[in-house]
C-alpha cells in the first residue's frame, strides 16, 4: 500500500481539505469529523487502494484501513494540517455529545494500544515465569522485568496527559508536565502513611490527597479543563512572551487545581464506574458475558466499543485484573469459529480463501473488521451464528469470572494476558473454545455451500 496515495484518494472522496473538521484514528479506522456529510463519497472511498470499508455512524465517517493506519493517517494529518503541531478542534459542532465522548475516548487511548498491550503480555509472561520457577521474585532480574512491565500504568497519567492534549488541542509537553507533577516523590510523601484522603493544604485552602499513579480518569479531566487555559493563553499573551508566560501560568494554575478539585473528583467517579461495572459481573457474571460476549462485535461495527475500554484500562491500572476483557476475546474467537465453519463449508474459492484469512488474521493481530465487514455483516444468518458463539463462550467466562492481568485485545498471541492462576488459565481456555466450537458448527450449519464472497 502507498499510504500516500491512499490518504490522498480518502481526502478527495471525503470532499478535500475544507470539508474536515476533525480527525483521528484507533487500531483499524480512520475516523473523520466532516462538515458537510453529503460531499463524502461511499462508492469512491470504498475504492480507494488500502480502504476495506466505510462506516458512518456514532457522528463520526469511520474509514476501516486495518493496522496500517496509522501510516495512512500521519499521511492523511500532514495534507489536513501540514507539517507542523496539529490542534483538533473537536469534530461537527452540530455533532451530539455522546458523538464527541467516543470521538475523544478513541483519540486519547488510541496512540497507548501498543505500549498497553506490549506491557501486559511481558507482565502475563514473567508472572508465567515465576510460576515455574525460571525467574525468582527476589532476583534483579525480577525487578527489572517488573518494572519494565508495569511502568506504562505507573505513568499512565503522563501519557495519557500527552494524548489528551493532542486530541483536545492543548500543548503536550506542558500537559505532560501536569500529569508527572502528580507523580513527584514530594506530592507523593505528602499522603504519608493514610494514603488516599489524606489532608494538606494549598495557601489555607484544604487539599483531599490522591495517590494519582496508574488512574485514568482524574488526568482526563484535567487536561480538558487546561485545554481552555492554554487557548485563551494563546490567543491573549503576546508572542514575545509565550515562551515563559504560557507554561509558567498553565503549571501555576492547573497543578493546584487539579490536586484540589478535579483529581479527587476524577479519582472518585473512576473508582464509582469501575465498582459499579464489577459488583454487576459478580452478581450475574452469565448475564454480563452473554451481553458483552455477544453484543461486542454489534459495537465494533458502530464503532463505539472505545466507550467500554477506558473502564477495562482502568481496573487493570487500579486493581491489576479485569472481568470485561475475557469477553471481548469470546467475541473474537466467536468471529474465528464462524470463519472457519465458513471455510469448512463454502465451495467459492474466494469465499472459502477469505474466511480463512480471517481465521490467521484474527489469531494472530485480534482484528476482527475486515472479516466482520467483509463476511458477517452481509450475512445476517453468519452474523447472529457469531453473535450467538461470542455469548456462549462468554456465558461461561462469566460464569467462572474468569479474568485477564492486562488490556489487550483477543487474539493466540495476547493469550498470556489470562495467566494469573491455573484455573483462571483454564476456564480461559474452555470459554474460548466453547466460542470457537459453537461458532464453527453454526458457521458451518448457516452457510450455504454455493454461497459467495459478495
Amino acid at each position: 500500500m502507498d499510504f500516500r496515495k491512499t490518504a490522498e484518494g480518502i481526502l478527495d472522496a471525503v470532499g478535500g481539505v475544507e470539508n474536515i473538521n476533525g480527525m483521528t484514528h484507533c487500531a483499524t479506522r480512520l475516523r473523520l469529523n466532516l462538515k458537510d456529510v453529503s460531499k463524502a463519497d461511499d462508492d469512491k472511498v470504498k475504492a480507494v487502494d488500502g480502504v476495506v470499508n466505510v462506516i458512518n455512524k456514532a457522528g463520526q465517517y469511520q474509514v476501516l484501513i486495518g493496522t496500517e493506519v496509522p501510516h495512512v493517517y500521519d499521511e492523511f494529518e500532514m495534507l489536513v494540517k501540514g507539517s507542523g503541531e496539529v490542534h483538533l478542534e473537536g469534530g461537527n459542532s452540530n455533532e451530539s455529545v455522546i458523538s464527541r465522548i467516543f470521538s475523544a475516548i478513541s483519540g486519547i487511548f488510541s496512540p497507548l494500544l501498543a505500549p498497553l498491550a506490549g506491557s501486559g503480555i511481558l507482565r502475563g509472561l514473567l508472572i508465567l515465569a515465576v510460576q515455574v520457577g525460571l525467574i525468582s521474585e527476589k532476583s534483579g532480574t525480577y525487578a527489572i522485568l517488573f518494572a519494565a512491565s508495569m511502568a506504562v500504568f505507573y505513568f499512565l497519567p503522563v501519557m495519557l496527559a500527552f494524548s489528551s492534549a493532542r486530541r483536545f488541542g492543548a500543548n503536550q509537553y506542558i500537559a505532560a508536565l501536569i500529569g508527572a507533577a502528580l507523580l513527584h516523590p514530594n506530592f507523593l510523601a505528602l499522603l504519608g502513611n493514610h494514603g488516599n484522603g489524606a489532608m494538606s493544604s494549598f495557601f489555607g485552602i484544604p487539599v483531599v490527597l490522591m495517590n494519582y499513579n496508574s488512574t485514568v480518569v482524574p488526568i482526563i479531566l484535567s487536561i480538558w479543563v487546561y485545554s481552555y487555559l492554554y487557548k485563551w493563553l494563546d490567543k491573549h499573551v503576546p508572542e514575545t512572551l509565550k515562551l515563559v508566560i504560557v507554561p509558567l501560568v498553565s503549571l501555576l494554575i492547573m497543578v493546584p487545581l487539579t490536586a484540589i478539585v478535579i483529581g479527587p473528583i476524577g479519582v472518585y467517579s473512576g473508582e464509582a464506574i469501575a465498582h459499579a461495572v464489577n459488583w454487576l459481573i459478580e452478581r450475574s457474571g452469565i448475564l454480563t458475558g452473554i451481553l458483552i460476549g455477544g453484543g461486542w462485535s454489534v459495537l465494533v461495527s458502530f464503532g463505539i466499543h472505545w466507550a467500554v475500554n477506558p473502564i477495562m484500562i482502568n481496573n487493570i491500572s487500579q486493581v491489576g485484573y479485569d472481568y470485561i476483557c475475557p469477553l471481548t476475546f469470546a467475541c473474537n474467537f466467536a468471529v474465528i469459529g464462524v470463519a472457519l465453519g465458513v471455510w469448512l463449508k463454502a465451495k467459492n474459492k474466494n469465499l472459502k480463501n477469505f474466511a480463512m484469512t480471517g481465521v490467521i488474521t484474527i489469531a494472530l493481530s485480534a482484528i476482527i473488521e475486515p472479516t466482520l465487514f467483509g463476511m458477517l455483516v452481509k450475512n445476517k444468518k453468519i452474523f447472529l451464528a457469531q453473535i450467538i458463539a461470542g455469548a456462549a463462550g462468554g456465558a461461561y467466562l462469566g460464569l467462572m469470572k474468569v479474568v485477564t492481568n492486562a488490556f489487550v485485545f483477543g487474539s493466540v498471541t495476547t493469550f498470556p494476558a489470562f495467566i494469573t492462576t491455573n484455573a483462571n488459565i483454564i476456564n480461559g481456555v474452555i470459554g474460548l473454545a466453547i466460542a470457537v466450537v459453537v461458532g464453527a458448527v453454526l458457521g458451518f450449519i448457516f452457510t450455504n455451500k454455493e454461497d459467495k464472497l459478495a
